[in-house]
């Protein structure tokens, strides 16, 4: 296997010194790839991505095992813009913006990398072109958009930083399936023409495996499966408890008992 972007191994997050968030977390990520991190609510998919981004330092949170690696680089417990000054870029959750610029301020308020052959208005550019709607909207306040809009912001705020990698987090949280369904085809779009790779945090599997390279499932901070989207979306566990394929659709915090323990793996 080639060596990896990205590799997480053996992650450990305590919050407040005291309250292990993630435990034992593992996952690589290949240049070019779009890797999907599959979990519930509170499972660790949002701080295992803001231990990699470096801004998990601001929850009073810290990575007290294990190692983040970028290019052969540690990269764990690095503030924020030192992972950014990497090309590591995070689009946060929940469509944080600034609401009281317009669009094209928020894109010009994101300081790019020092990357050879890119500038602001190149970038900015670049940006509209994924997002025609931003394009329009560009004189617009952000507090006036629509969440949709809002995270196509969040995403081209992301791009005016010439990430090498986005890291993604709850991309679909509150949207609708069509404005979803187009949030992830421009994510392909910059995957393919850009050579963006991405991780991706997401509870809703299914829109993250339509488009994901592998998969990681994460539960009560630690990984319990990782696979093809293929071999996820074919597991039992997934069908029941990620994509209702179950006879009684349950929800995972109503089980006590797993058959998964010893079935993860196998």
């Amino acid at each position: 296997m080639a060596d990896a972007l990205l590799v997480v191994e053996q992650l450990e997050v305590v919050y407040q010194r005291v309250i292990t968030a993630v435990q034992g977390v593992s996952l690589r990520v290949e240049k070019g790839q779009i890797v999907a991190l599959l979990g519930t609510n509170g499972a660790g998919k949002t701080t295992t991505l803001r231990a990699i981004s470096g801004f998990i330092g601001m929850d009073d949170a810290r990575v007290t095992e294990g190692t983040v690696t970028y290019k052969g680089e540690r990269i764990e417990n690095l503030p924020p813009h030192g992972v950014t000054s990497l090309g590591i870029v995070l689009v946060p959750e929940r469509q944080k913006v600034f609401e009281n610029l317009t669009v094209a301020e928020n894109l010009d308020a994101n300081v790019a990398r020092v990357v050879k052959g890119f500038d602001r208005k190149r970038l900015a550019a670049s940006v509209y072109e994924y997002f025609p709607a931003l394009a329009r909207l560009r004189s617009r306040e952000a507090g006036y958009l629509s969440g949709g809009e809002r995270q196509m912001l969040g995403i081209g705020a992301a791009l005016m930083c010439a990430p090498e990698m986005l890291l993604v987090d709850e991309l679909s949280l509150g949207l609708s399936p069509i404005m979803v369904s187009e949030l992830m085809q421009r994510l392909l779009a910059i995957r393919r023409e850009l050579g963006t790779t991405i991780l991706l945090v997401e509870q809703n599997a299914q829109v993250a495996l339509d488009i994901a390279d592998y998969g990681y499932v994460i539960e009560n901070g630690r990984i319990v499966l990782d696979g093809t989207p293929e071999r996820l979306s074919s597991h039992q566990d997934i069908k029941e408890f990620y994509l209702g394929g179950g006879s009684t659709r349950r929800s995972y915090r109503d089980v006590k008992q797993y058959r998964r323990s010893r079935r993860w793996y196998g």
